[in-house]
């Protein structure tokens, strides 16, 4: 939810409106959530320069807002969440959170985690039933198309689903991962009107609160929530995609430090030194867990 904008970030365009319609518009600016005063700050500066931003209207123009993603992804994570809990469909992913992965059931409610049923259909039907398009459900990753016929399918089949979810409370995507060495191990949405990989990193709803001294950031969601269940609340971890300068200001935003727990293997290694290198770009002292 938007929060009332500090006088310090409305008081910034002050110098800058000489008339009174640029009055009228500050007035305007005043009553707007932080994230958006910030949009309409930097539309309005652009136009009294004579600058055209750019827009990307390719979700808008088809009718598919970033709040009907919201509301499609929640009722998705119901569907996986009951999947998970029903004997019939959910058993052996249930055994693998609780036996496998020692996860308490309090943690697995805690994180909303589910089931992806091992059907090509059973989550399309579903969706459509509550009165979801084929287009919306393809533009939200939670199916996708054939090409031979055109006909949806489900995007996720037999996986453990982790809601992706940001510090407004909203379910913006999904991570789903295999219970056995099949590949890809992790499949996750990929950009929609709602989530961007790059702005987003999972358990940040819950992480921020705890991550003033610092910040654990890890490779995988299970990792994150394994560090949770430990007692160490204020790790996180990047969408299937290795760490971004964007990523690194979110970071800088709650911490000034961070412990990266990346694998040991050369990948990790790859991927650690390359974590270090950002976070200290943005000004955050990152160490490694060795």
């Amino acid at each position: 939810l938007d929060h009332a904008v500090p006088q310090d970030l409305v008081a910034h365009f002050v110098p800058l409106l000489e008339h009174s319609e640029d009055r009228f518009a500050l007035h305007a600016l005043g009553r707007l959530g932080k994230d958006r005063v910030v949009k309409v700050g930097i539309e309005f500066l652009a136009k009294r320069a004579g600058i055209t931003i750019p827009q990307d209207n390719r979700y808008e123009e088809r009718g598919i807002s970033r709040k009907r993603i919201y509301e499609m992804n929640l009722e998705a994570a119901k569907f996986f969440r009951n999947c998970l809990f029903d004997e019939q469909y959910g058993k052996e992913a249930l055994a693998y959170l609780h036996e496998h992965r020692k996860l308490s059931m309090a943690t697995i409610k805690h994180f909303g985690l589910g089931y992806s049923p091992n059907n090509w259909w059973m989550l399309t039907n579903y969706m459509k039933g509550k009165g979801y398009t084929d287009d919306e459900l393809a533009t939200g990753f939670l199916c996708g198309k054939s090409q031979k016929n055109g006909r949806l399918y489900d995007y996720f089949r037999n996986r453990v689903m982790f809601p992706i979810i940001d510090v407004s409370g909203n379910i913006v995507a999904f991570g789903g991962r295999v219970m056995d060495d099949s590949k890809p191990k992790y499949l996750n949405t990929s950009d929609t009107p709602a989530f961007k990989k790059s702005r987003n990193l999972f358990a940040l709803n819950y992480a921020r609160k705890f991550a003033e001294k610092e910040m654990i950031l890890c490779e995988g969601y299970m990792d994150v929530i394994q560090l949770h269940a430990a007692g160490f609340e204020n790790a996180v971890a990047t969408l299937g995609t290795a760490i971004t300068p964007e990523h690194a200001r979110i970071v800088k935003k709650y911490t000034s430090n961070v412990v990266l727990a990346y694998d040991s293997d050369s990948a990790g290694q790859n991927a650690t030194s390359k974590a270090l290198r950002i976070l200290n770009d943005a000004g955050v002292d990152a160490k490694v867990i060795r």
